[in-house]
């Protein structure tokens, strides 16, 4: 039985210490919102960063209101730049307008195409030698009409193509 008495006597004694804690839980909290709502007249005022990892160079950027000077006269000097005009002096068309499908492979093909225009204006005088040696002298007429009418055709062939 004393062996009951003593831990009823434990218990009650640990019981009676955790009132005594709960109670001055209590006591804490109510003062904490006391001191909240004393507090809370303050509270448009900014709290000051606190630095834990980082230790800033500059002594001015610990304080908020520096910084929050700083970032408003940023922002105004940004907002002025954005209500001037901005003049754009020169515009190169060439850049704006797309380029055709093709245009690489006019550029290829027109190294060839003067080989052959150089050629084929070679082989008309060819012929048209030919032709004097063969004495018809009337046929001249006629294959000089033949080359030039050939040689405006290529280039119209050849100038409609790069359109």
């Amino acid at each position: 039985m004393l062996y009951m008495a003593e831990s009823v006597g434990k218990l009650e004694e640990e019981a009676l210490k955790r009132k005594n804690r709960l109670r001055e839980l209590r006591e804490k909290r109510t003062q904490d919102e006391q001191s909240t709502d004393l507090t809370s007249e303050d509270s448009t005022r900014i709290p000051k960063p606190i630095f834990r990892n980082y230790k800033p160079e500059d002594e001015e950027i610990t304080t908020v209101e520096s910084l929050g000077g700083d970032v408003e006269k940023e922002v105004s000097m940004q907002l002025e730049m954005m209500k001037t005009p901005i003049v754009i002096e020169e515009i190169d068309i060439a850049n704006l307008a797309p380029r055709k499908p093709d245009w690489d492979l006019k550029r290829d093909v027109s190294k060839k195409l003067e080989k052959l225009e150089r050629r084929t204006q070679k082989a008309i005088a060819e012929l048209i030698r030919e032709r004097l040696k063969a004495g018809q002298e009337q046929d001249i007429m006629q294959a000089v009409n033949i080359a030039t009418s050939t040689t405006s055709a290529t280039r119209e062939r050849t100038n409609a193509s790069d359109d």
